[in-house]
């Protein structure tokens, strides 16, 4: 039977129907594939985060099934652990109370610190599976695996003491590794006491449940100097030969920068500019920077961008633009103005500038090991990335270094260590008669160790410095 010509028409139509096909099955492989790319993506990056959060009510199930994990200090102090009575009634007990409360956080009206970012490691039970099989029979609880922190119980004790009844924060990390060793925030309050303490913690006008070590956000002052020395460097590879005579002050159109306490310093390098942390100097440079240029060093050192850490922060502010006026990039220079940072994040740019430049992942857990002592995992350190060139890096570590052996940071000689860093004051009223005081530095230049950041607040003409609380930190360290 001879088969029958297909019209124009009728070939037209099955082609379509063809393309149709063909497309509909590229939609549905594509989707697939970004189905498939988005569960790996889930697994690798953000189950944690959301296995972890306060308001998964599914993994505080657990806790029928399993006692709660003991948070350790890097000695195996405990710093965390559940105590459970006779009648079986379990209360989790927090040793150190106010020393640890915004690092460790709490475990009733919610969950904060390290107890959120660790909830599953600490209702999770890796002992040997026939204890865990013959006490799931016996109806018994198992008990969880514990989580070993990096934190130095010595470092934070000793920075909780040298804030005194100031508020203010401190963070210490190692620079070759990113361990954080200590992070203290005042005021603080008792974790043991958070259920009663609960209604006051939450209206209370001090902030004290904010965790001013990674939330908080303060004008950096002059240890603002260092971004701005650094993009001088990169604009002007003749940067040593840098040449300013200090009269106490600059004026530019309706603008005048005074020095602190109207001190002349005469005639300096960019070095001593540093040194003397010269506001002339500093908004002498800030005129004569490209703002793009500026605004794309600050965000290379993670202004404007996201942090690497698992607890709650606030974003850094950098927000000069080619369109700036006048004042404000005079202002900016000096690390007044709009600009914001928080002492973790002054850390992080110290450490990198300790460590050549290259900053390490920070980390808060060293490992987490089963109730008899058997590592389960365990953290190691990483690189988190390249924040300047290595010679960029060795500059600004000598230069940092004259600020404590000539400089504004004077009161840190003297010790069994050295120490490179920033000193920094920063008006916070429009009046200009208070301010915060802030240091960032590390100690032994030479292969450096330890990096501290401090701010405290309202420290106006006290007397009290943030050079004075990380000199009291180092001491009990070093001695």
């Amino acid at each position: 039977m001879k088969e029958r010509k297909r019209s124009k028409k009728e070939t037209g139509e099955r082609d379509l129907l063809r393309k149709g096909i063909v497309g509909v099955t590229y939609f549905f492989v594509v989707l697939f594939l970004v189905m498939m790319g988005y569960i790996v993506y889930f697994n690798a990056v953000k189950s944690k985060e959301i296995i972890n959060s306060p308001y998964n009510v599914r993994l505080d199930s657990m806790s029928d099934r399993v006692v709660r994990g003991k948070i350790l200090d890097s000695d195996g102090n405990v710093l965390a652990e559940t105590i459970v009575s006779e009648d079986g009634l379990e209360k989790r007990n927090y040793p150190y109370g106010e020393i640890y409360a915004h690092v460790v956080g709490f475990d009733s009206m919610g969950k904060s610190g390290l107890e959120s970012t660790e909830n599953f490691d600490l209702l999770t039970s890796n002992a040997f599976f026939l204890e865990k099989l013959a006490k799931e029979f016996q109806e018994k609880k198992n008990i969880g695996d514990n989580v070993v922190t990096t934190l130095n119980t010595d470092l934070q004790t000793a920075a909780y003491k040298a804030l005194g009844s100031y508020k203010g924060a401190v963070m210490v990390m190692e620079a070759s590794t990113g361990k954080v060793l200590a992070m203290v925030s005042k005021p603080s309050f008792n974790p043991n006491h958070i259920a009663d303490d609960w209604e006051w913690l939450t209206t209370d006008a001090n902030s004290t449940l904010l965790n001013r070590a990674t939330q908080g956000a303060y004008a950096p002052g002059s240890i603002f100097k260092i971004v701005t020395t650094l993009e001088y460097m990169r604009e002007n590879p003749d940067y040593s030969d840098y040449f300013y005579v200090c009269e106490s002050k600059i004026t530019e159109g309706e603008t005048t920068i005074h020095c602190a306490g109207n001190r002349a310093h005469g005639e300096e390098t960019l070095a001593d500019s540093l040194a003397n942390s010269c506001n002339a100097s500093y908004s002498n440079i800030g005129l004569g920077l490209d703002l793009t240029s500026y605004r794309k060093t600050a965000e290379e050192l993670l202004f404007n961008a996201k942090l690497p850490t698992l607890l709650p922060y606030t974003k850094s502010k950098f927000q000069l633009t080619k369109d700036s006026d006048t004042s404000e990039v005079m202002m900016t220079a000096i690390g007044q103005g709009k600009t914001q940072v928080s002492p973790y994040h002054m850390t992080l740019i110290s450490a990198a500038i300790a460590n050549g430049g290259t900053l390490m992942q920070p980390y808060l857990v060293e490992q987490v090991e089963n109730y008899t002592g058997t590592t389960i995992s365990k953290n190691m350190p990483e690189r988190y990335g390249t924040l300047m060139t290595s010679a960029e890096a060795a500059q600004l570590k000598e230069y940092m270094a004259g600020v404590v052996q000539n400089g504004t940071g004077k009161a840190l000689n003297g010790g069994n260590y050295t120490v490179a860093g920033k000193t920094g004051t920063a008006e916070y009223s429009s009046d200009k008669a208070k301010s915060h005081s802030w240091f960032t530095g590390f100690t032994n230049v030479e292969n450096p160790e330890l990096v501290i950041s401090v701010v405290v607040e309202s420290a106006d003409n006290s007397g009290m410095s943030a050079v004075s609380v990380a000199k009291q930190v180092l001491n009990a360290y070093y001695d």
